[in-house]
């Protein structure tokens, strides 16, 4: 089993895909000569055929347009919009088209197909190659919003969205692609959307998060532990739908939550699950839902870049808040 970046597992995916299902096809700018602008897409041109990997246009509006034309006729294609700030002018063929064909058609046809997008910041990039706008996704209906935080789950995740029947927007966190490595087995194995995931076990305070997040709150919880609170972190992983029940049954072992998200707070997806649980699972709270998110602001360009981000200190910051709540 072979160690793998969550890029290098993005690009295993899309082969595998590629070689089981004739029926998927992958473009978008620059993704097949030049292999991508982060090479998720390298060699796969070389092995598949200019047919199935095609190199795009500089238009956002036509890469989704296409897509959603080829899905329903019954293509899955894989598209590509470089970088999150990107797909604005994409969301008229999303929100329009993609995520209502269904309905529609009265399921006469679907949309298959996958948007991929590197998001966030943490590469020293400007500001539109660094956005966080999710919670914009997630509040089309219609659209399933994926985001991995590791390279397994990136390999399972993009599978499991490749063959779903209905539009995937796939977000994945930049400054996560060659962050570290983990085995990734190339089995063709799905993960389950609509799943969160628990990637540490506790029972003082929930720290739900999803993305690149996922790496300082985990630092935070360990830290946390260190001082006798013992906290469960949540990967909500796919943010529409999202897990519920998962979080509410942390929530009621915990009596605590803090949401962390690299977005800007106003309008956050934060907001969201904080609203879920302030509806469903009120009497279970012991303190007050706490967020610690981005914040109101364009992200700064890279000598600020790092004070934009939840860090350590301000997650850890906001669990000892809850705790000591009475």
């Amino acid at each position: 089993m072979a160690e793998l970046s969550m890029i290098e597992a993005i690009r295993l995916a899309l082969d595998r895909a590629l070689r089981d299902d004739p029926e998927v096809i992958i473009f978008g700018e620059d993704v097949g000569i030049d292999g991508g602008v982060f090479r998720a897409t390298d060699g796969l041109i070389q092995r598949h055929g200019a047919s199935r990997v095609r190199d795009t246009p500089l238009s956002e509006t036509v890469i989704a347009g296409v897509s959603i034309g080829a899905a329903a006729q019954g293509l899955r294609p894989v598209a590509e919009i470089q970088f999150m700030g990107f797909i604005y002018s994409a969301i008229d063929q999303l929100a329009n088209h993609a995520a209502r064909l269904r309905n529609r058609t009265r399921g006469r046809l679907s949309c298959p197909m996958v948007l991929r997008a590197p998001f966030g910041g943490g590469i020293k990039a400007p500001e539109h190659h660094s956005e966080s706008m999710e919670a914009m996704l997630a509040h089309i209906p219609g659209l399933r919003v994926v985001i991995p935080s590791s390279p397994a789950r990136a390999y399972g995740l993009l599978l499991a969205a490749i063959q779903n029947p209905d539009p995937v927007v796939f977000l994945e966190p930049k400054r996560l692609y060659r962050a570290f490595s983990e085995p990734v087995e190339d089995d063709g194995k799905a993960l389950p959307l609509d799943t969160a995931f628990t990637l540490r076990a506790g029972g003082d305070v929930t720290l739900i998060t999803w993305g690149a997040c996922c790496k300082e709150v985990l630092e935070a919880a360990n830290q946390l532990s260190s001082e006798g609170v013992e906290a469960e972190v949540i990967d909500l992983a796919t943010l529409k739908p999202y897990d519920r029940a998962a979080v509410h049954t942390s929530v009621e072992k915990t009596g605590r939550c803090v949401i962390v998200h690299e977005a800007p707070m106003t309008g956050g997806f934060g907001a969201e699950v904080a609203a879920d649980l302030a509806n469903n699972r009120l009497t279970s709270l012991l303190a007050p839902v706490r967020r610690v998110t981005g914040y109101d602001t364009v992200t700064p360009y890279s000598r600020l870049e790092n004070h934009f981000f939840p860090d350590v200190a301000r997650i850890m910051s906001a669990a000892r808040e809850t705790m000591e709540f009475a």
